[in-house]
């Protein structure tokens, strides 16, 4: 065997190997091959995307917490000013009626004074009267002036 002849037949077959295989095995691998770039393109795209929208989302969260921050801190300045009023109106409210109860107690102790002073002058009288005819008995005889004690019976 001469081995130029075994070397071209070894060359020709390596070429139409080659060629089978450029012609049906490497068209579908090379597709295999861009799906798959393909899909690891659209992946690590996606993944950026991903990336910044979480980004977004943390922003937009930030953002949201520090409104409901300033929401609730607006709420609790609202909440102690309506406290405040609140407590205020108590105390207004309280004053008025502390004023009304003391208003109605200088009234009742008017009363009663006026009611102790009436009682008073009628004790008073009573004992005047009572002393005037413990004095006026000593010094009337009755049978001198009999006419005007059966004057007062009568009128009595």
């Amino acid at each position: 065997m001469n081995i130029n002849a075994t070397l071209i037949g070894q060359s020709i077959a390596f070429f139409l190997f080659v060629w089978f295989v450029m012609k049906y095995v490497w068209p579908p691998l090379i597709a295999a091959l861009d799906e798959r770039k393909k899909t690891i393109a659209d992946g690590l795209a996606a993944a950026e995307r991903g990336q910044h929208e979480q980004e977004l989302a943390e922003k937009k969260a930030a953002e949201y917490l520090k409104d409901a921050k300033e929401q609730a801190t607006d709420v609790l300045a609202q909440a102690q000013k309506r406290a405040s009023e609140i407590i205020e109106e108590a105390k207004n409210g309280a004053k008025e009626e502390a004023d009304r109860i003391l208003v109605a107690a200088h009234a009742s102790i008017d009363q009663d004074i006026n009611r102790a002073k009436e009682q008073l002058r009628q004790q008073v009288a009573s004992i005047a009267v009572s002393g005037a005819e413990k004095v006026l008995k000593r010094e009337i005889d009755e049978k001198a002036h009999a006419d005007i004690v059966d004057d007062l019976i009568t009128q009595i």
